[in-house]
């Protein structure tokens, strides 16, 4: 059997669903942006410019609402801050001769989505995979706030409502065929989101915004992984 090769090409290919995804999804988030005073071209530039639904999403409400600079600054920072660790995990999937320009450009590559598939990718990753990805995906998500903006209010409510469900389907599409091949895995997703309905439930945690959750409960389910069940270097799955 013919081994595959993870280049741009085969980013290309697995960026089209994503993209499929992100279009319909894009579609509220264009809504938000015309409720926020965005004509649809100021939105698509937005959305080419930064690669995050509910940081996007949180900006969009916030200038709505009259925010100020400082405190969409400060939410956005919140919003946004489970792509540290998700830039992290990127890290330790290259090879130690990379480039520091791809690190760098991998860095504003980061959805995810686009995390997921290459994260997955067998052994070290080839920067132009994810940059294939990403090729693909990104305009999907522009142009359906583009679209959203010029359109979205004309569409009844509960296509619109449909439409935001397509993002479900995209991490469920993501997280199902790694988690069939890895009992491990499987098991860490389903803790997870047991954790995570819990954790939304406990006074303590509910409290938090859920940015802010989300990272707290990566941090301890992934170290508690990693010291249960550590991956062997050199293996394909330890890259």
């Amino acid at each position: 059997m013919e081994k595959k090769e993870y280049g741009f090409r085969q980013g290309m290919r697995d960026g089209v669903p994503i993209s499929l995804g992100y279009f319909a999804v894009a579609f509220t988030l264009g809504i938000a942006a015309r409720d926020a005073g965005f004509s649809p071209l100021q939105a698509m530039i937005t959305s080419l410019l930064i690669n995050a639904s509910a940081g996007e999403f949180a900006g969009f409400t916030l200038i709505a609402a009259g925010a100020g600079y400082l405190e969409v600054a400060i939410m956005e920072a919140v919003a946004n801050a489970r792509y540290l660790l998700m830039s992290c995990a990127f890290s330790q999937k290259l090879g130690s001769d990379t480039p520091m320009r791809h690190r760098l450009a991998l860095g504003m590559t980061v959805t995810d989505e686009i995390f997921g598939v290459s994260i997955a990718v067998p052994g070290k990753l080839n920067p132009f995979y994810t940059y294939g990805v990403f090729s693909v995906a990104s305009p999907g998500w522009a142009l359906g706030t583009f679209l959203g903006v010029l359109v979205g209010n004309i569409l009844p409510i509960r296509a619109v409502s449909a439409l935001s469900v397509a993002l479900y389907g995209m991490f469920l599409a993501v997280i199902i065929p790694p988690a069939r091949k890895n009992k491990v895995i499987a098991g860490v997703i389903v803790i997870s989101f047991a954790a995570s309905y819990a954790a939304s439930n406990i006074p303590a945690l509910a409290s938090l915004s859920a940015g802010m959750r989300t990272i707290i409960l990566t941090v301890a389910i992934a170290l508690a992984a990693a010291l249960l069940f550590p991956v062997k270097e050199g293996s394909d799955d330890a890259a």
